[in-house]
């Protein structure tokens, strides 16, 4: 049998220690919830190898090592492939999705994000899981739901998966009740994932300029009744609702959040390299 994401690399034993799960595998959707809550507790969303060494390496193998062994965290499609292969091992049946973000309308975005869609093969629930979108849900979305309409309320924060279509496409929609309206988080289709679909929509999101990704450190905490960040120097907490607080960091206190409020592991002379990084630009985004 091929093994195309290489998830038979994985420790899941030094993975569930990672993010202090002592709890039954036995695949259900109890367990589902679990992982994914503990998984975001403890590994954040971060874009820094893009300053430290010019590129993030979307292989397995570097994954595991960066986040489960050196206490690192990752974006999209870093998080969404270790917790992939970890559902995969554990007996879940797991199909990796590229989507879209960004709100509605306008030209359309490339395809620079990587979510889960995870089945529980016991009682055939389906489920969206989606770690590494920074503000990323606080527990997986069910995908049978939308058949009645109804929104989704996690820990207060409100969501929907929708179908639509878009340029001519049949898509799926990840929307989020943000000020009484609701926005569009990201969109995808059904098409097949491969392992170089990632490598390629990463060499995009880590390097080119017009990926927002390029343009400034970003590191997101995502607490359930909040989501705290940094984006270049700009500290935001969000509350359910989207109501947000903003202040500037100093160096030092950018430098003080990385290894403190955020828990990075980070040598002192890559905190150099970071306080000294490019702190954003206005332009286009892309997200990973």
């Amino acid at each position: 049998m091929s093994d195309d994401w290489s998830v038979g690399e994985l420790d899941v034993d030094a993975y569930l220690s990672r993010i202090g799960y002592p709890g039954p595998t036995e695949p259900s959707e109890a367990l589902l919830h679990a992982l994914y809550r503990s998984h975001l507790s403890t590994i954040r969303f971060e874009n820094l190898d893009i300053f430290l060494r010019g590129e993030v390496d979307v292989s397995l193998a570097a994954i595991q090592d960066k986040i489960v062994f050196r206490g690192r965290g990752g974006y999209c499609y870093e998080q969404a492939q270790l917790f992939g292969a970890v559902l995969e091992r554990l007996g879940f049946g797991v199909e990796r999705l590229l989507a879209r973000v960004g709100p509605d309308g306008g030209a359309a975005r490339p395809r620079t994000h990587l979510t889960l869609r995870v089945r529980v093969r016991a009682d055939r629930s389906v489920w969206l899981a989606d770690p590494g979108l920074g503000s990323s849900p606080p527990a997986p979305l069910s995908l049978r739901r939308y058949r009645s309409g109804a929104p989704q309320e996690v820990d207060g924060w409100i969501y929907e998966v929708t179908p639509d279509e878009e340029h001519g496409q049949a898509v799926w929609k990840l929307r989020e009740y943000q000020a009484g309206t609701w926005v569009t988080l990201h969109r995808w289709d059904d098409s097949k994932v491969q392992p170089i679909d990632v490598v390629l929509s990463n060499h995009y999101t880590s390097t080119h300029p017009d990926s927002w990704f390029t343009w400034q450190p970003m590191v997101v905490r995502r607490d359930p009744d909040a989501i705290r960040s940094v984006l270049g120097r700009t500290y935001t907490v969000t509350h359910a609702g989207h109501t947000k607080t903003r202040r500037e960091l100093t160096d030092k206190e950018f430098a003080a959040a990385l290894t403190g409020e955020f828990a990075l592991t980070l040598t002192q002379d890559e905190v150099d390299v970071l306080v000294k990084a490019p702190t954003g630009r206005a332009g286009p985004n892309a997200s990973g």
